[in-house]
């Protein structure tokens, strides 16, 4: 299963392992570090299920199993049926080069019906209460840009723009660039947060280091631009990585986890009773701005949504209660 291929009488090292072969053709096809971990999650899964054979010599019924054991056994969602799906389809087409046939019958997970939980406008301002310091400015990224978590804590300097008031995500969800707004109220927070990780930066360079992981080649055809302030991610985690084998140090973006549990904490305290977690913010964000009259495909494009019909579930969410159809009990 490890290996494509048997060393030949040469003595020329054995062919990559089938999970490097995956690694690598999603790498040049610029999917995301989070989408890679995935479907290497995936394809072992797969593979495990079925004996450690190699999926080349399986094929769609082995495919048709899986994937009906996970809907069966582990009752996994129609969401998550459908990434293990997605991670065999790339499998065999990029790697094992042949492309997947009719499945079968397939047992579907059931997609449930779900509406977004949605704060209310004092409800946000609550949760923001308690948060402080750069948890805070990232809670209120999200909230007033419409960002993801990621998409929040992988933006890098030059990705800011101060004077027209944007925000650019690069490589967003589907590998996607987009525009969003700054929001003027956290403008001279942000500025103050920025002066402080640019003398932690510089203290770094006298250090001898202050590199950040660059995206795709450009640190092999640009290999002092990992030092350079514009490159530099905008919420740096605390302490500098360290490879062992090379001695390099370096910094990488805050981790999620931490926000995570920031907002976690934030909205106990807040006395909460809905389930709010950090997307939940844009899903305000998104509501909020329909309540102020924006027009759909204008909150489309600042959630970067490839189908209206995605941003159109924030009318439902809308339409409730006393913001949508009168009561005929109020009526008596």
């Amino acid at each position: 299963m490890t290996e494509s291929g048997p060393a030949n009488s040469d003595g020329q090292k054995h062919a990559p392992k089938l999970l490097d072969q995956l690694r690598e053709a999603l790498r040049v096809r610029h999917y995301s570090p989070r989408t890679e971990a995935t479907y290497r999650q995936w394809v072992k899964r797969f593979i495990f299920f079925h004996n450690v054979r190699h999926p080349a010599e399986m094929a769609e019924p082995e495919i048709n199993a899986f994937l009906t054991h996970l809907a069966v056994k582990h009752k996994v969602s129609a969401s998550t049926q459908n990434q293990a799906l997605s991670a065999l389809l790339f499998l065999y087409r990029h790697v094992i080069g042949r492309e997947v046939g009719e499945l079968g019958e397939i047992i579907r997970a059931r997609k449930p019906k779900r509406l977004p939980v949605v704060l209310t406008r004092e409800e946000v301002r609550a949760v923001l209460e308690n948060l402080s310091g750069d948890r805070w400015l990232v809670a209120s990224l999200l909230y007033g840009a419409g960002l993801r978590l990621m998409e929040c804590l992988r933006l890098r300097v030059q990705d800011i723009e101060f004077s027209r008031r944007e925000i650019c995500v690069r490589s967003g969800k589907g590998n996607k660039d987009r525009i969003t707004m700054l929001p003027s109220s956290l403008v001279s927070s942000l500025q103050d947060h920025l002066n402080l990780v640019k003398k932690i930066h510089n203290r770094d360079l006298e250090d001898g280091w202050g590199r950040v992981e660059m995206p795709g080649a450009l640190d092999r055809k640009f290999p002092k631009a990992s030092q350079e302030w514009k490159w530099q991610w905008v919420f740096p985690q605390e302490n500098r990585w360290h490879n062992l084998a090379t001695s390099e140090k370096g910094r990488h973006h805050m981790d999620e986890s931490l926000i995570q549990k920031a907002v976690r904490i934030a909205v106990l305290k807040a006395a909460l009773t809905k389930r709010a977690t950090c997307h939940t913010f844009r899903h305000s964000f998104a509501t909020h701005l329909l309540e102020n009259g924006y027009d759909i495909r204008t909150i489309q494009e600042l959630l970067g949504h490839n189908d209206v019909k995605t941003t159109m579930i924030y009318t439902h969410v809308l339409n409730r209660g006393a913001a949508g159809v009168r009561s005929p009990v109020d009526g008596l």
